[in-house]
């Protein structure tokens, strides 16, 4: 272990099975707290490369719990986090209104850690009970057409280095693997990433995969799209720039002030900024923002055009469709 932090400290990277042996030591508990935040810090310094991120998940799936959800074409909307933007949590929402619509969702997420709050911080704080039960995650998947995976209860390391990330309260390595270990590997996925050089680092990764996704970067630094800036996107098709004005769809045309997409002070305004969305009584700012991520995810699952998918997007948060899929999944 000391012979491969020295390396790293030298500025040398790891190959694809130096890092996978690095990461099966940390989930059998190998690799002492000291050592934990001296290797978060290097990759806090870089990028990893692609072999390294190749086989950190390597590591980490190997030792998950695993699951089998493949028989639905499913969809995960999912961040990087780590963008340092405290924006209220325009993924999950995203996700309850994609599956508003008829789709089927596998959210993978967790606790917050470089954030003020994650996924699993609202949807525990609304009084969802986490599974890591294949039968119960099928069943809300039948009757509901959404299952939330929350990570710890699925990959043990998780939990080890769960603490010392959030003392941290910076990104860390954990914020780029995070998309890539959703358990229940969904055959969709909409990635935000929170800077260009790692989003082409998931491209070549991705092109290697049968997945069907797509990468997005907001050139001001968002893990999402915001309406604040360009994009960039990572598809099968190959790379696209969408303007702010290819990305304004819908009646109304505007581009979004950051000030109004930042989240709340703590767990509790964030979970009253989420039903508030989800509820129809969101800003013209925070609706229009998660219905074009929404949009974005649709155009995945189908071939329509942006400007439907946009439509069916907001038929979703307007009719109360979304927000019946969160009343069912709690009482489920």
């Amino acid at each position: 272990m000391n012979k491969i932090l020295e390396n790293l400290f030298l500025e040398k990277t790891l190959t694809k099975q130096e890092a996978k042996n690095l990461f099966i030591e940390l989930s059998k508990g190998k690799i002492n707290k000291t050592q934990i935040v001296a290797i978060t810090t290097i990759y806090n310094m870089r990028n990893p490369t692609l072999e390294e991120i190749v086989g950190f998940r390597q590591a980490i799936m190997e030792v998950s719990i695993r699951i089998n959800l493949e028989e639905f074409n499913a969809l995960d909307i999912v961040g990087t986090g780590g963008d340092g933007k405290n924006t209220f949590n325009i993924s999950t929402l995203a996700c309850f209104i994609v599956a508003g619509t008829g789709e089927k969702v596998i959210k993978h997420g967790s606790f917050n850690s470089s954030s003020i709050t994650g996924s699993s911080n609202i949807l525990k704080g609304l009084g969802y009970h986490f599974t890591n039960k294949e039968e119960n995650l099928k069943n809300q998947l039948d009757k509901i057409g959404f299952c939330y995976l929350h990570a710890p209860i699925f990959h043990p390391v998780l939990s080890t280095v769960s603490e010392i990330r959030k003392e941290l309260g910076m990104k860390t390595i954990f914020n780029t693997l995070g998309p890539l270990l959703n358990p229940g590997n969904p055959k969709n996925q909409l990635l935000g990433v929170n800077n260009l050089e790692l989003a082409r680092i998931y491209y070549y990764m991705y092109q290697n995969t049968r997945n069907n996704y797509a990468i997005i970067h907001s050139l001001d630094g968002y893990d999402e799209i915001t309406l604040t800036s360009d994009v960039k996107c990572y598809s099968p098709k190959g790379e696209r720039f969408y303007s702010i004005e290819e990305l304004e769809i819908g009646n109304k045309k505007m581009k979004i002030n950051p000030h109004e997409l930042i989240g709340g002070k703590n767990t509790e305004e964030n979970i009253r900024i989420f039903t508030s969305v989800l509820s129809g009584e969101g800003t013209l700012a925070q609706n229009k923002v998660v219905l074009t991520n929404a949009t974005f995810a649709l155009s995945l699952l189908n071939k329509d055009s942006l400007e439907n998918n946009y439509d069916k997007a907001n038929r979703s948060l307007k009719s109360g469709k979304a927000k019946n899929i969160l009343k069912k999944l709690l009482s489920l």
